[in-house]
């Protein structure tokens, strides 16, 4: 593979779009591991209980819109 084919658009569309899926896993894993060592507390069984979902569910959407919020000030620092 040649360095100019390494440049071109699809390649360089390719990359940027792994590093958008690394981007997302590597928040999943933040994400899971902080909700679960918040909100598990005992060993789980096969369901949680209906506090552990709530804090799951509660904890995941805090998680997330802090994160977009982040990503908002940095996007505006940037411009």
């Amino acid at each position: 593979m040649s360095a100019s084919s390494l440049n071109s658009p699809e390649v360089l569309q390719l990359i940027e779009q792994e590093k958008q899926r690394a981007m997302v896993n590597e928040m999943v894993a933040k994400l899971t591991n902080t909700c679960w060592d918040k909100c598990v507390t005992s060993t789980p069984g096969s369901k949680f209980s209906s506090s552990e979902s709530s804090c799951i569910a509660s904890c995941a959407q805090r998680y997330l819109d802090t994160s977009m919020l982040i990503m908002k000030r940095f996007q505006n620092m940037q411009q």
